[in-house]
């Protein structure tokens, strides 16, 4: 990719035009959603849609209450994966109600200004379904595994994993909890805004500042020499 090849990331994508679409929905509308994501509320909404359409391609997850079949989901998520359908085509056709409930806001990060692209990054958390399991069957990845956040935090240290900074912050905030219900809970408590993080080279090394905290390294690939102040 043209932009972070060959880092391991989490399950996501970018708010399409379909996903402006209302879909029905129940649980914290879209004006709760952007009090939450601190931007507007029609926005907000695209992102959580974003966020349960993508986690249903990459991940096979759908957050709704009960799926049609095994069948049906293979069906809908290779409809979807192929744009042959939307979101709305495929709650609406099925008769399923969007859970917004199932979902909680985490992080929002923007790329630094000196970056060669940007962009501005929703991470939420979310409960999988009853009866519904997570796969790595993404077509959007050279390959897909599913660790605890301290073994994904354990596999860079030890050079095995590429991990960019956001992705790298959220692991070790995540890895403090016990399970879903103490990574909720915190979720329920935080304030989410925008995050610039403040990128500098120390010789050799390249740094990494976020507001309130000390600077940590991060890979110097990750940005242009050329682009760091």
């Amino acid at each position: 990719m043209a932009f972070a090849g060959g880092m391991t990331v989490f399950p996501g994508g970018g708010v399409d035009v379909t996903d402006h679409a209302e879909v029905p929905w129940t649980g914290p509308g879209p004006d709760w959603w952007g009090r939450r994501l601190a931007c507007e509320p029609d926005l907000a909404a695209a992102m959580v849609r974003a966020a349960v359409r993508e986690t249903f391609e990459e991940c096979g997850v759908l957050l709704v209450d009960g799926l049609p079949g095994a069948g049906w989901a293979a069906r809908a998520r290779a409809d979807l994966v192929a744009r042959r359908r939307t979101l709305a085509d495929v709650l609406g056709d099925a008769g399923l109600v969007l859970r917004s409930d199932l979902l909680a806001a985490w992080a929002r990060w923007v790329t630094p200004e000196q970056a060669p692209r940007r962009y501005d990054t929703a991470f939420l958390v979310a409960r999988v379904p009853e009866g519904q399991l997570a796969d790595d069957r993404t077509t959007e990845a050279i390959e897909a595994a599913w660790w605890h956040p301290a073994d994904a935090l354990a596999g860079r240290a030890a050079g095995e994993v590429e991990l960019m900074a956001p992705t790298a912050h959220a692991l070790t905030e995540l890895a403090g909890h016990d399970g879903t219900e103490s990574v909720l809970a915190a979720a329920a408590q935080r304030t989410v805004r925008p995050v610039i993080p403040q990128v500098r080279r120390e010789g050799d090394r390249v740094m990494i500042t976020l507001p309130g905290e000390p600077a940590f390294e991060i890979p110097s690939g990750h940005l242009r020499p050329v682009d760091l102040r």
